[in-house]
């Protein structure tokens, strides 16, 4: 039973139609790897046992009557703590939420469970999901399954280690600035950042109080599983407009543009003077270079259309402009007096000027955006997929110190220290420019860390890079079980 904990989502769901496992001795066998394993993880923080055990009977007795069924159906998943689910607590994170109260599902988790999931449990993530690591004062810190010294990858950390561990089926995570693609790196599991606006967010504490309907700009939900058609078939549940725009519009998305991975035209981004790759982390996309080639695919390496350094003069006071809205009233008066003294000095992209920027100096940060996203377009009519590493390095170990700056903590980058805020740059080509990006696990470090690879497609096109990282899985292997789980 624990190897079929480890099957794809849409394995389990085979299984279960075909009767070789009931829902309820998938959930059961879930509820039992959580006592066995999650206290060395704390990956699933909160548990809705009683309700997911009469869905699953209800799931199992459909399956006796013939019925027809949803493409998840009877299969046990888990939901990032930024997602509403009916009558469970949401808390993001933050003591702030510490006492809601869910009583409707976010429109995400609705469509998982049209499509026939089992939802039993809640991931973790860092406050206010803010960080590449899983830590809060709500429920703790989060490990990765590789190695209990370090940390998962944030937001969407709960989330990935929860997959890696086999403790769920399926995840759904968020992404704003690598929230599931860097989880999904350290903890060697595949993720999908969707093209922005396919898939809606109603119903995610992230950035917002419950119950807002506001937009958040760059923020995706995707899907994190065990293999490359957990992508595919998380894309199917979750994509497609929402409730107040299903009138005048439907989803429909293209194919991929290539089947086999001789037929992708690629480009590969795999180092930059800007933001150094630790060499580990370029010999392992380098020896996927090298298998590509062998299967016949045409590979040149260069540079996306925008630079690193221009990207990051866009990305980050976009991403900062809207972090404000987290700040409680009183930290955010005190921030508009800092910026007005910084704007004062002449100091225009300090901290508080950007976290409180002016509407005139956001809609000018983006028009260069859109001039960027069309650059992007014309790159892709000559490539199919970029690749390029998701962060500077893999898993690193937990470092809780307080940073509200980013500007205390460092990386280790080939033994040298580099600041903490490069963890933004390789994921923000994609978030920018609203690109689908699927993450695949590619190799391991000396210290047996994972690797995972960023394959970025044009917008829209998120089947084209869910083809091609499940191209690449038939060439290298896929999703390897941590060791003891």
């Amino acid at each position: 039973m624990n190897d079929l904990a480890f099957r794809s989502a849409g394995e389990l769901a085979t299984a279960i139609a075909a009767q070789e496992v009931s829902s309820v001795e998938l959930l059961d066998c879930y509820l039992t790897r959580l006592e066995q394993f999650d206290p060395r993880v704390n990956a699933i923080v909160a548990r809705d046992e009683e309700n997911a055990r009469a869905a699953a009977r209800e799931a199992d007795r459909a399956v006796s009557r013939g019925e027809a069924l949803g493409p998840l159906h009877g299969v046990p998943v888990t939901i990032k703590d930024s997602l509403e689910v009916a009558g469970m607590r949401t808390t993001g994170g933050s003591h702030r939420w510490g006492h809601h109260i869910s009583t409707t599902d976010a429109e995400a988790v609705t469509r998982l469970k049209q499509a026939g999931a089992i939802v039993f449990g809640k991931s973790n993530l860092p406050a206010d999901a803010r960080d590449w690591q899983t830590y809060n004062e709500v429920y703790g810190t989060t490990n990765n399954p590789w190695d209990t010294t370090r940390g998962p990858g944030g937001s969407s950390g709960g989330s990935a280690a929860a997959v890696a561990a086999g403790l769920t089926g399926l995840e759904l995570g968020g992404d704003t600035a690598g929230s599931i693609r860097v989880p999904a790196h350290f903890c060697g599991v595949y993720g999908l950042r969707p093209s922005y606006g396919v898939v809606p967010r109603h119903g995610s504490v992230s950035g917002h109080s419950p119950g807002s309907l506001a937009e958040f700009d760059m923020a995706v939900l995707g899907p994190l599983g065990r293999h490359a058609d957990d992508l595919d078939l998380g894309l199917d549940v979750l994509a497609g407009p929402d409730r107040d725009n299903r009138a005048a519009w439907r989803l429909d998305l293209p194919p991929s543009r290539a089947q086999h991975l001789r037929e992708f035209r690629v480009a590969a981004w795999l180092d930059d003077s800007f933001c150094p790759v630790d060499r580990e982390l370029v010999t392992a996309m380098e020896s996927v270079l090298t298998a590509v080639r062998s299967a016949g695919t045409v590979v040149e390496e260069r540079k996306g259309p925008v630079g690193l350094e221009e990207t990051m003069a866009l990305y980050r006071p976009l991403l900062m402009a809207q972090s404000g809205l987290i700040e409680p009233d009183e930290s955010y008066a005190a921030l508009v007096e800092l910026a007005t003294a910084e704007r004062a000095d002449g100091a225009e992209t300090g901290f508080a000027s950007q976290i409180t920027v002016r509407f005139r100096d956001w809609h000018g940060l983006d028009e260069r955006r859109q001039q960027s996203r069309r650059r992007w377009a014309e790159f892709f009519d000559d490539f199919d997929v970029l690749l390029c590493p998701v962060s500077p390095t893999a898993a690193f170990p937990h470092d809780q110190r307080p940073d509200p700056g980013w500007s205390v903590r460092t990386l280790q980058v080939d033994g040298e220290q580099r600041p903490y805020r490069e963890m933004l740059t390789w994921v923000a080509p994609a978030s920018l420019n609203h690109l689908p990006a699927a993450v695949a696990p590619i190799g391991a470090t000396r210290d047996n860390l994972p690797i995972g690879i960023q394959v970025i497609a044009p917008y829209l096109h998120d089947r084209t890079a869910i083809r091609f990282v499940r191209c690449l899985s038939e060439v290298l292997g896929g999703f390897r079980r941590p060791p003891g789980f």
